[in-house]
């Protein structure tokens, strides 16, 4: 099982990153570069939690997110093609005394056939400056779209 964890900062409250991540519609990608149109699948949604199905590239998970804590967004793998049961995501947000949000995440890959333990490998050496790149583009993908929400509104 690989687990990284990343860090970054960011000008978009909790409020807004939630509000990010949970945005299942098209254009995703432009948000999470991993979550292309053609595999996005919303099983169901209310108020604080989603099944959904997401990916890119031959890879996909059906995830369940939850983010009844308003300072916390878990998504946890229930099915895939490539990663077991263990796999999932976490975002913690916290709000530092300068009004700006870190960002902690935590992603968790356990291969669950020779496809996704060869994955897990990867992500976990060579794989990981582009799943720091990908998390980074997101953040800011997300603090522009927060940026631009607030000037039109």
């Amino acid at each position: 099982m690989t687990t990284i964890k990343l860090h970054a900062n960011t000008n978009a409250t909790p409020e807004q990153f939630i509000a990010g991540l949970t945005d299942f519609g098209p254009g995703r990608a432009e948000l999470f570069g991993n979550s292309a149109d053609g595999y996005m699948k919303i099983h169901d949604r209310g108020k604080t939690q989603a099944d959904v199905t997401e990916g890119s590239g031959g890879v996909w998970e059906r995830l369940h997110y939850d983010w009844s804590n308003p300072t916390q967004a878990v998504l946890t793998t229930t099915d895939s093609n490539a990663w077991g049961r263990n796999s999932g995501h976490t975002y913690d947000l916290t709000v530092s005394q300068d009004g700006t949000t870190t960002v902690d995440y935590i992603v968790v890959r356990e291969g669950k056939n020779l496809r996704g333990r060869f994955l897990a490998v990867v992500l976990g050496s060579i794989g990981k400056s582009v799943l720091v790149k990908s998390f980074h583009n997101s953040v800011k993908a997300i603090e522009a779209r927060a940026e631009s929400q607030k000037g039109a509104g």
